[in-house]
């Protein structure tokens, strides 16, 4: 029996051991990765502001992807983390293998579909043709990276699964020198390379893609001393585990899928509006996510730390666990909004886009700085509390809801039917980060979604 059994908050050491390093390690990772993308950004940014509005198209699709790779990495880190909490180590390698043929799948679709018409899939976001045939360019290079993100991403749920997240953040920062150097070089021409604009900036990212995925398979088949994956682990594809690994991750990746078009759509709302909302949009979506890195990094360690209880069978600990960690977002939230408010304006003063985009997107980052606060609650609350408890499917549910019958519907309305303005347009687009805390909040706090995955007998 706990001794926070009666605590409203916990006590537990143990919580401290495995949350905030956690937190600290997957921050750290996002934060580098985050940092490739602000990198290309900037650079895409000051070199023309078309440049800028094509590669944001095509991250539309970058965006769609990461939402599938996430439902699989659902259901490895919380199986996973569930197994982890009951030391054992062979399921997560089988559950590993068939996430990464899953995730590999859904690359290879993305890669075929924008390898064969870009120019289509891009003009579903703007009709704005210099920006599509700028978007195109980017494209023809970025679509070889589905495949090799679908990999190296799946792998790092499983290392999170048992608390290893460090080789992330390796792997970022590596990504992040490469990337930086490489942009540096090849948009521009310096150091004797070619001048290629935005497709020097598309092979600087698939360069450091591959080293990423090179970085984690080393690490994971010859470093890692808790899995013991190997490669016939990897290769193998354990029939037996494919009904539960279903029930963790098809109902996030089918979610995924309708996010993922659903921001698709948003930027179409926006891209429809005006070649600078595009800039804008750009803008503040990569400098807002810098910002509030450590909040959403908690939804990747709240579930692990939750599964890893709940595999445990340590039920006493999940109320005063679960209440802990929802005062931990909340403060991270508004700190995050307070640094967002303070850094705008010296942050988008470096872009060299017109006065207008820079005008809108700092209107743009206000508004993410207040609704980040609910971000910041609402997504890890749903995405790790309780996915990582036993209940992943309550995030698809909730997610799809709020954003197929609210927020899409009523800002194409206002967008298209009422021509408010872009700010307007996009406060609703955001609205949703605010009230999905209600319903979030009174689900956490009943604790039905309590559930052990795991299989109980040994394998």
């Amino acid at each position: 029996m706990s001794n926070t059994k009666t605590s409203f908050f916990t006590k537990d050491p143990g919580f401290k051991k495995t949350f905030f390093p956690l937190l600290i390690v997957i921050s750290l990772q996002q934060l580098a990765a985050l940092c490739v993308n602000l990198v290309d950004n900037i650079m895409l940014g000051r070199y023309t502001e078309l440049a800028l509005s094509g590669a944001t198209l095509v991250n539309q699709m970058q965006f769609m992807l990461q939402q599938l790779i996430y439902g699989t990495g659902t259901g490895v880190a919380v199986l996973g983390s569930q197994y982890w909490g009951k030391k054992r180590t062979e399921p997560i390698c089988k559950i590993t293998g068939i996430g990464v043929k899953i995730a590999l799948v859904a690359g290879f679709v993305f890669f075929i579909v924008t390898k064969l018409n870009p120019t289509g899939v891009l003009s579903l976001f703007t009709n704005d043709t210099a920006v599509v045939a700028e978007g195109v360019k980017y494209l023809s290079i970025m679509c070889w990276t589905y495949l090799i993100f679908a990999v190296s991403n799946t792998l790092m749920y499983s290392l999170q699964s048992v608390e290893t997240a460090s080789v992330g953040t390796v792997m970022s920062l590596s990504t992040i020198c490469i990337n930086a150097v490489l942009n540096y070089c090849l948009i521009y021409g310096n150091l004797g390379c070619p001048e290629l604009g935005i497709i020097g900036a598309a092979y600087a990212t698939l360069t450091s893609r591959t080293v990423e995925l090179i970085i984690v398979l080393v690490y994971i088949l010859t470093i890692d001393k808790k899995l013991h994956m190997t490669v016939r682990l990897l290769l193998s594809f354990d029939v037996s585990y494919l009904s539960d690994f279903c029930k963790a991750s098809l109902p996030v990746m089918a979610s995924g899928i309708l996010w993922g078009v659903a921001q698709a759509t948003q930027t179409a709302i926006l891209g429809h509006m005006a070649a600078t909302v595009i800039a804008a949009n750009a803008i503040a979506m990569v400098v807002s996510q810098i910002f509030m890195v450590v909040g959403m990094s908690g939804a990747n360690a709240a579930s692990v730390t939750m599964g890893k209880i709940v595999g445990q069978r340590r039920f006493d600990d999940v109320k005063p666990y679960a209440r802990t960690i929802q005062v931990i977002f909340l403060i991270l939230g508004v700190s995050s909004c307070v640094l967002m408010l303070i850094f705008k304006n010296p942050i988008v003063s470096v872009y060299s886009v017109s006065e207008e985009a820079k005008t809108l997107a700092r209107s743009f980052l206000t508004v993410m700085a207040f609704t980040g606060i609910g971000s910041c609650y609402e997504y890890p609350v749903e995405g790790g509390i309780i996915a990582g408890g036993g209940d992943p499917k309550y995030q698809a549910i909730v997610d799809t809801l709020f954003m197929w019958c609210f927020t899409i519907p009523v800002s194409a309305l206002a967008a298209f039917k009422f021509g408010a303005a872009p700010i307007v347009v996009f406060w609703i687009l955001k609205a949703d980060q605010f009230l999905k805390c209600i319903p979030n909040a009174i689900v956490c706090n009943r604790y039905k979604w309590v559930k052990d995955l795991t299989k109980q007998n040994i394998d």
